[in-house]
């Protein structure tokens, strides 16, 4: 599985009367092995977090509860997704700019990575980024 642009991913839904399940594999639901996992929560009123990009990592996030919306720049053009499902995934590829806004009481993002955590894999500065992209 080849992606290279966003994409909201819809993931199994297994209904019961008990309560609903869902579940994510890697390599079949997003076209990744997961090699970190990490949560974003408690986000007070107003704050966004994100505000960075990677050049090679990919990630796959899930609104576990709550909402909020994730905005991706390629460096050229700005998409947003509304997240609010836990049933529903957005996938992000290598090079895009995301910041996360707009988030619910009580929201839970779970991020999957496809790479173990290193400071030097972000890219922080907006003006850095948009050069890199443009240069690609």
């Amino acid at each position: 599985m080849l992606m290279q642009a966003p994409e909201i991913i819809q993931l199994p839904k297994i209904l019961d009367d008990r309560g609903n399940l869902s579940f994510i594999e890697e390599c079949n639901h997003i076209p990744f092995k997961i090699e970190r996992t990490y949560w974003i929560y408690d986000v007070p009123g107003g704050e966004c977090r994100g505000g960075h990009a990677y050049s090679d990592l990919q990630e796959f996030i899930v609104a576990l509860s709550g909402s909020f919306d994730v905005v991706l720049h390629d460096g050229e053009k700005e998409l947003r997704f509304h997240l609010n499902r836990s049933y529903y995934g957005l996938y992000i590829p290598k090079m895009m700019w995301r910041e996360l806004e707009n988030f619910s009481t009580n929201s839970l993002a779970l991020i999957l990575a496809d790479q173990k955590y290193s400071e030097d894999a972000y890219i922080r500065d907006f003006d850095e980024f948009v050069q890199k992209a443009n240069d690609q």
